[in-house]
């Protein structure tokens, strides 16, 4: 169950940098609702990770959560922000997800 909270916690935490990315250029209303967005999904990310790690170990939970939240923060910008998909960019990824999938397995 904890490792279910951690990924949902790493989810959060992309979404609380996809709403970075929208409040970018946003003025007034637009930019409050993205904010509030973003505080709600960073305070829902914390608390989760700090559920998650009263079972398992911070040396582990830690990595994977901010690489669950780099991976998917990559994957949206690509789609959602029209960011390049270099080669580059997609090695990297697949490079990061196989180490956070190592530090599962020790």
């Amino acid at each position: 169950m904890d490792w279910i909270i951690l990924i949902i916690a790493g989810l959060f935490e992309t979404a609380f940098a996809f709403c970075l990315g929208k409040m970018r250029g946003k003025r007034g209303r637009a930019y409050h609702l993205w904010t509030a967005g973003f505080v709600g999904c960073l305070a829902a990310s914390m608390w989760l990770l700090a559920v998650a790690v009263q079972t398992l170990p911070i040396g582990t939970a830690y990595p994977v959560w901010t690489g669950i939240g780099a991976v998917g923060t990559v994957m949206l910008g690509i789609v959602c922000f029209h960011e390049r998909a270099s080669f580059a960019r997609i090695f990297f990824m697949v490079t990061l997800i196989a180490s956070i999938v190592g530090l599962k397995m020790v």
